[in-house]
């Protein structure tokens, strides 16, 4: 099912690329989209839309109707993904084992390419079918802005170079990386029209699994190759930054991994939530780290 997912979720985002649909003038400036595709269709897992199209599914067995959701979503990684490239940010030259965006097409044009993808992510959703448009974008909303991933890149950015604690940490990880994993279960529950103890326990379970999938890319960061994450590894130490092996160290790391993942699991099996498609992800995460 996740091939399935992601084959439709490839498809559909790529036709929001096709400036042709969008009737535009001819002086339009094409480079824009074309930046704005380049990132946003470079490969990966796609993890954040399948997750939301999987919540969906769990509540309504129609996983389809929030397909503009999962790709608004992924445009928003998209954007995240090239303002942190920015030399002015983490200043790095590779994502997905290509050039990062602003090589390609220069720092002016990468920011508002980033800058562009929130908006026509929001514009998708608003244009959508969907029903509770208005709670649905505001999840996006809040994962995209201040109180999202912007808020947790601050911190970060404030923390580099300085001894953070524990709580620090986890608040720069739940909003940086975890804040676009709850917006994408949250989105998708609520496409599924789920209740609102489902959307409360739909959010308890995409913290940790945020937290899962953060600590253990501390420890790839550390124990991985930059040709197999594809993109460069051992910036963290480089750059003075906190991080679950700098705080603990790998093995200590990898036992708080196994904890927060048997958390995740828990939280779905005492709320008879099941999704294989959870499950797996889940497990392939533990899979990434065993030596």
């Amino acid at each position: 099912m996740i091939t399935t997912y992601k084959e439709k979720l490839e498809k559909n985002l790529e036709s929001y690329f096709n400036i042709e649909k969008y009737n535009l003038p001819k002086e339009f400036p094409k480079e824009i989209m074309e930046a704005m595709a380049y990132t946003t269709l470079l490969g990966g897992k796609r993890l954040r839309g399948i997750l939301c199209l999987e919540a969906c599914n769990i509540f309504s067995n129609n996983y389809e109707k929030a397909l503009p959701l999962a790709s608004a979503l992924e445009m928003l990684h998209a954007q995240s993904l090239i303002h942190d490239d920015l030399p002015s940010m983490d200043n790095d030259d590779l994502r997905r084992g290509k050039p990062s965006n602003h090589k390609i097409f220069g720092e002016a044009i990468a920011i508002l390419a980033g800058d562009a993808l929130i908006s026509l992510g929001a514009q998708i959703i608003l244009e959508s079918d969907v029903k509770n448009k208005e709670k649905i974008t505001l999840e996006y909303l809040k994962g995209a802005g201040v109180f999202g991933i912007v808020g947790g890149q601050t911190l970060d950015i404030l923390s580099e170079g300085k001894k953070i604690d524990i709580e620090t940490l986890k608040i720069i990880h739940k909003y940086k990386t975890g804040a676009l994993f709850e917006s994408a279960l949250v989105m998708g529950a609520l496409a599924g029209e789920a209740n609102e103890n489902e959307i409360n326990i739909i959010r308890e379970f995409a913290n940790k699994f945020g937290l899962a999938f953060q600590i253990c890319d501390d420890i790839l960061d550390v124990i991985s190759t930059s040709d197999i994450m594809g993109k460069t590894l051992g910036k963290d130490e480089k750059n003075n930054k906190a991080t679950y092996v700098t705080l603990f160290g790998v093995k200590e790391a990898k036992n708080k991994l196994t904890k927060t993942i048997k958390e995740s699991y828990d939280i779905l099996r005492k709320n008879n939530i099941q999704s294989k498609i959870f499950e797996d992800i889940l497990d392939s995460i533990t899979e990434k780290i065993k030596e």
